[in-house]
């Protein structure tokens, strides 16, 4: 118990560190594993852990998934799923935020990764936020929270590594995803609705967009709609595997 306790101290330190989670928890384990049954053990056992998982064929989903997030980041459809949502919430009180939680919902829907999702809105969302005068709190919470519908909306990374570790259906699981999913971004609209009323300078109107823009920006998310009725159709349709 005590071992177990200054392992997870030591990693917590090593976090705090900036060294990234992944290497911080495989140095911690070697260290540890070493320390318990010699170093010549967990030498072999780095190696056959590190070879059984890249040869792992189920798991190399997730980086394709998230190949796939980077790929239409780069394209600028993630800018173009911001501005559709922008067109129809930005300009209520809150709107900017509740716009991009949705746009996170939407993204969620074709890259599979949380830490993606944020990473790429973070960036389309949080210039406009600021140019309006919302307060970093607010800017900051709704995109930290619209990242963490990447978990569930699918194709979603942990979905997939939770099907294969438990032999479940991963067709089954993204099926039950899109219920909660879809209460993940009601529920954060909620909430953001609820801080603007209680503060209201924390996230002040935009401009308001007319049809025909509004319009126009729903032509620029055909693509990204596509791509999510390709991949989700194909694995409910049994045209491919999630790997596929």
């Amino acid at each position: 118990m005590t071992t177990a306790l200054i392992g997870f101290a030591v990693l917590l330190i090593l976090v705090f560190l900036r060294l990234p989670i992944a290497f911080a928890m495989g140095l911690v384990g070697f260290t540890g594993f070493g320390l318990l049954t010699g170093f010549k053990p967990s030498l072999a056992m780095v190696g056959t852990l590190v070879s059984d998982t890249a040869l792992n064929y189920g798991l190399s989903v997730v980086p394709l998934f998230i190949l796939m997030g980077n790929l239409v980041s780069r394209s600028g459809l993630s800018g173009e799923l911001y501005a559709a949502s922008n067109a129809f919430l930005g300009h209520r009180r809150g709107g900017l935020s509740m716009a991009t939680i949705v746009a996170c919902g939407s993204f969620s829907a074709i890259c599979g990764s949380s830490l993606a999702t944020a990473a790429t809105m973070s960036k389309v969302a949080m210039p406009p936020m600021r140019q309006y005068g919302y307060s970093d709190s607010l800017a900051t919470a709704s995109i930290a929270a619209g990242g963490t519908l990447g978990i569930l909306i699918p194709p979603s990374v942990i979905l997939v590594i939770y099907g294969l570790m438990t032999e479940t259906s991963i067709r089954e699981l993204f099926a039950a995803g899109f219920l909660p999913g879809l209460l993940g971004i009601i529920l954060y609209l909620v909430a953001v609705q609820y801080v603007v009323w209680r503060r209201p300078q924390d996230g002040p109107r935009a401009e308001r967009t007319e049809w025909p823009e509004r319009v126009k920006a729903l032509k620029g998310v055909w693509g990204t709609l596509l791509l999510f009725i390709l991949v989700i159709g194909g694995i409910y349709g049994g045209i491919f595997t999630p790997t596929e």
